[in-house]
Parts: C-alpha cells; structure tokens; sequence
C-alpha cells in the first residue's frame, strides 16, 4: 500500500492502519502519491492523523492543503475541534492555527484511541485547533 509506505518512509506510525477507521485524503502528482492525511473520528472530536508528503516535494505547500482540506470535511461533518499528536511538526501545525495543550484536556474519546493509549509517546507535542463557530474558536 502506498500509503503506508510514504508513512513509513516519513516516520510515521503504521502499527493501527489496518484496525483504526482512518478516512484518508490523498495527493498525487504524475501518478505517485504526493502527500497524504487523515481523519479518524471520535465523537465530536477528529484526530488529525498521519500528514506526510513526498521528501521530493516537500516545502511547496501540499502538507498545508492537505491540513486546510481535512479541516473543511471536519467543519462539514460537525466536528467542533481537530486534535493531533507530533514529535517534529509542532511548529508547522502552530503556523496553521493549532494550539498545544495538556492530554488531559482533550475529549475523553479520543484519548482512548491507539495513538493516544500506546502509540504515541508521551514526548510527541499535543495540539488542538477549534473549528469556526464552534466554542473556543
């Protein structure tokens, strides 16, 4: 799977794809996979997972559509807050909004997720953003 390679290749977790429900957004150029990211929903909450764009196209912009384009579907489905977990893209989410905070503040099911319980280590930053018209936006 294409996905879990360009994962892989960027350092990013693969243990759970195959049992999270993760919808996936892709980007391709000339036929290969560009960039990619994903949502996996937990009550009102969604958790921004897996935002990884090809080393031969990074810095043109594609992760901050990737970002922009899952944050419309989240807005559309309901969702009040997008939440994620990075070791090395805090700076990057921080530009686009995303605001970090305590693990404890965020909602009580998307804790339980395999990236909060087991697959994430606790070092890796957690960031918050609230979606427009929802409270704390």
């Amino acid at each position: 799977m294409a996905i879990r390679e360009l994962l892989a290749s960027s350092g990013l977790p693969v243990d759970d794809l195959d049992t999270s429900a993760i919808e996936w957004w892709v980007a391709d150029r000339e036929g290969e996979l560009a960039g990619v990211v994903g949502l996996e929903r937990h009550g009102q909450a969604g958790l921004l997972r897996s935002l990884a764009v090809n080393d031969r196209i990074r810095g043109g912009g594609l992760g901050r559509r990737l970002v922009e384009r899952i944050e419309l579907h989240a807005r559309a489905q309901g969702l009040s807050q997008l939440v994620l977990l990075t070791q090395t893209a805090s700076d990057f989410f921080s530009r686009l909004g995303y605001e970090r905070v305590e693990r404890q503040t965020i909602p009580a099911a998307v804790r339980d997720s395999a990236q909060f319980r087991s697959i994430c280590p606790a070092s890796a930053a957690c960031m918050r953003k609230y979606l427009s018209g929802f409270e704390g936006s």
